[in-house]
């Protein structure tokens, strides 16, 4: 049986990085391609704020083909989807037939994924999906992968937690209202060594900057509403 062709919404944080490690080890499915949205405004992953020099570095060393998906900085809904829209069809001309994402929970996110790629008749695959999110955080440094936080709710953390490297007492730390893999949205990371990685990316800490965005209009952090949010970041730097 062959297997099916797949391409990875990769966001270059921690739950992507294990869920590709998972549907790498899945004979169900082979991964030709990552892609990632980058807000070309800022030439950044879209949310995590990481350089794209350090998303390219990252991509090169899983040995993947990678593409990006450039975005306004703050884009409509409308954009949005139509740039997702001419994203698939390229990749289904290629004959891919399925779409993976890292998400655990958010069942709404789930269904509009599901229901977007339904419109262009392919289907959806979450390795990680309704998975305890304490046990993922805990496979995933288990397995040798190394992650840093590069952005931060500012309703749940200041300055001083950008920049941290995760470790099994960063988890058992967390506010009890946070989840373990920032699943709500609470912090983003930008995982830099691991089994998927033919070498670890190298980098240092920068500037940490606060900044407010317009909450999303739908659970997809990448399309934004009017209500706003505050986030700090930290600037990594290739090294």
């Amino acid at each position: 049986m062959s297997k099916l062709k797949t391409y990875f919404n990769w966001s270059s944080g921690k739950d992507s990085a294990l869920a590709l490690y998972k549907l790498l080890q899945d004979d169900t499915y082979s991964v030709d391609e990552l892609i990632t949205t980058v807000n070309s405004h800022y030439n950044r992953v879209s949310m995590h704020g990481l350089r794209k020099e350090l998303l390219l570095a990252q991509t090169t060393a899983i040995g993947l083909p990678a593409s990006i998906i450039e975005l306004p900085e703050q884009p409509t809904m409308e954009v949005y989807e139509q740039k997702m829209l001419e994203s698939v069809n390229r990749l289904k001309s290629n004959d891919f037939t399925h779409s993976a994402f890292g998400d655990i929970f958010l069942e709404d996110l789930k269904t509009y994924r599901e229901n977007q790629l339904a419109q262009q008749h392919l289907k959806a695959v979450f390795p990680l999906w309704k998975k305890d999110t304490k046990s993922l955080i805990t496979e995933f440094l288990d397995l040798g992968f190394k992650t840093v936080i590069v952005c931060a709710n500012a309703k749940y953390f200041d300055d001083s937690f950008v920049g941290t490297i995760i470790d099994k007492d960063f988890i058992n730390s967390l506010p009890k209202d946070v989840d373990p893999c920032g699943e709500n949205g609470e912090f983003h990371t930008f995982c830099f060594d691991g089994p998927i990685f033919k070498n670890p990316i190298g980098y240092t800490v920068g500037e940490k900057v606060y900044r407010e965005y317009n909450a999303p209009k739908t659970d997809d952090d990448s399309v934004c509403g009017n209500e706003k949010t505050g986030f700090w970041y930290c600037d990594l730097i290739p090294s």
